[in-house]
């Protein structure tokens, strides 16, 4: 638990001495939910600069009121898997479902001081990134790539950054491995929060070496990787527990923290199982955690390994009428697919993957983590990437996921009493913030808490009414019932709507910067 910082404590006594206003802003008769302590009762907040200075019975005041009667306070949420966290209508969208920091973990960043340096002042939420391999095997294996935005998937959409798949469909030799390995290491020094891998998309190219040489650098260091598993598939013998057994040989050896991405969509049927070896690993002392976001199909790009018809067929259960192209929201034929592959290989699509049932069972788990896996909107009139905060919810073609993953949650807690709220919560807010805390982040000490002395980041919900509105043919439409977000002490979503004039989110780092 936070312990009272003096300048709360200092606060506190002038509040009760005086009655005067104390506070800059505060947040008065809401249900408090703190998920660290397990509070659950109706208390008044006082925020002060960046930090929640009280949470109170007493009557308190401030420059700044939000009345949360019969409303829930909660940590703003957090949302370790998000690639549209440097773009501002992904910002927007997050926003709007409660997200106060958004992380690229999963992909990662390359080069790390590009992708602070470009949201520095800029950023709505709280913003940080693992190092990413995919993004470093492309600098090395592809001598013409430059990157433009620091994130290896939003490069993927600029022609300018010469991306040619080289760091997916390209083995390293020895020599390359070695430098892949030093770049690894400089990232996590620059600040990166971990390493990213999603090795499922070089399936047959990132090789065991450089798996390896990266948790080593997670147990030297006291980081963590963050992992898309290496098979999506029911079938011997690339099971997506393989995937699992892969990363956890390495932390038994090497130590270090392990965070399974979509368990669900590469373990697919086999997930309870998965699920099961993984608190297994958690008993006998292995610090890994997964994450489930609240859908049954995800988005890609069309080469994505597990895409291909002798995988997604036998192996997943699935046909091309199972992958939707984003562009046109039309489902795929093998001479549609067969052109995208040969024309456009990094185009968006989405894809039906595990079961609904497995899904909700994952995320029913009390062990699993919520995350999005936000990935880029298309403007539907264009075919554009919908980048602008002038860009609008209603006129794209995306994944639900990026505007409505958290909400959903919070909306299945109610419906289908799939959880206790105190747990969606924490899935949202804690139990990321802890992880990341305890593999070498120790800014997360400050999030993902509702108490004194936490940042003031903080999603104020209706229970009653919040909900997810986006669907598979209305993806970017935005949740509803989250009247008011704030991020380090600014209101950043006011009445249902974001306020434009302002960018109080933070750069996090690890504790290993030079």
């Amino acid at each position: 638990m936070l312990r009272k910082t003096l300048i709360a404590s200092t606060f506190v006594l002038a509040a009760s001495a005086t009655g005067a206003q104390e506070f800059d802003l505060v947040i008065l008769n809401g249900r408090v939910m703190d998920p660290e302590t397990n509070l659950d009762a109706v208390r008044n907040v006082g925020v002060s600069g960046n930090q929640i200075a009280i949470v109170t019975e007493e009557n308190i005041s401030g420059s700044e009121t939000i009345d949360a009667t019969g409303l829930v306070v909660a940590p703003g949420f957090i949302d370790m898997h998000n690639h549209v966290g440097g773009l501002p209508f992904g910002q927007k969208q997050a926003l709007r479902d409660g997200v106060t920091t958004q992380l690229e973990l999963e992909s990662g960043a390359y080069p790390i001081p590009l992708y602070y340096e470009r949201l520095e002042g800029k950023s709505k939420t709280n913003f940080g990134a693992s190092v990413s391999l995919l993004g470093i095997r492309e600098t090395v294996m592809n001598p013409i790539y430059i990157s433009l935005t620091g994130s290896y998937i939003l490069d993927a959409g600029v022609t300018e950054a010469g991306i040619n798949l080289a760091g997916l469909q390209s083995k390293p030799d020895d020599d390359q491995i070695t430098e892949i390995v030093r770049l690894l290491e400089d990232g996590l020094k620059q600040g990166a929060l971990g390493f990213g891998n999603p090795v499922g998309y070089a399936t047959e190219n990132l090789t065991s070496q450089e798996m390896v040489e990266m948790h080593r650098l997670a147990g030297e260091y006291g980081s963590f990787s963050v992992m898309h598993g290496r098979f999506s598939s029911n079938e011997p013998p690339t099971t997506g527990i393989m995937s699992v057994q892969e990363a956890l040989s390495s932390l038994a050896i090497y130590g270090g923290g392990l965070y399974v991405s979509h368990i669900h969509q590469q373990a697919l049927a086999n997930t309870p199982y998965a699920l099961k070896m993984l608190e297994d690993a958690r008993a006998s002392g292995i610090d890994v955690v997964s994450a489930v976001y609240p859908y049954n199909f995800g988005a890609s790009v069309v080469s994505a390994d597990y895409l291909r018809p002798s995988n997604y067929g036998p192996n997943m259960g699935r046909s091309y009428a199972d992958i939707t192209e984003q562009a046109t929201m039309q489902p795929l034929t093998q001479e549609r697919y067969e052109e995208l592959i040969a024309s456009e290989p990094t185009a968006p699509i989405l894809f039906l993957g595990v079961e609904e049932v497995v899904m909700l069972d994952a995320l029913a788990d009390p062990n699993t983590l919520v995350e999005s896996d936000a990935f880029t909107s298309i403007i539907s009139a264009t075919g554009e990437t919908a980048v602008g905060w002038d860009a609008t919810y209603d006129e794209v073609h995306a994944h639900p996921r990026a505007a409505g993953s958290h909400a959903k949650v919070l909306r299945l807690a109610r419906e289908e009493n799939l959880m206790p709220l105190m747990l969606a919560i924490s899935k949202m807010t804690y139990m990321p913030a802890s992880f990341m805390e305890r593999n070498g982040v120790d800014q997360m000490a400050g999030k993902g808490r509702l108490q004194e002395g936490a940042d003031a980041d903080i999603a104020i919900f209706d229970p009653e009414t919040v909900t997810d509105r986006a669907t598979k043919e209305q993806g970017g439409l935005a949740s509803e019932g989250i009247p008011f977000v704030v991020v380090n002490g600014t209101i950043v979503v006011k009445d249902s709507q974001v306020v434009m004039d302002v960018f109080p989110g933070q750069p996090i780092r690890n504790k290993v910067v030079e």
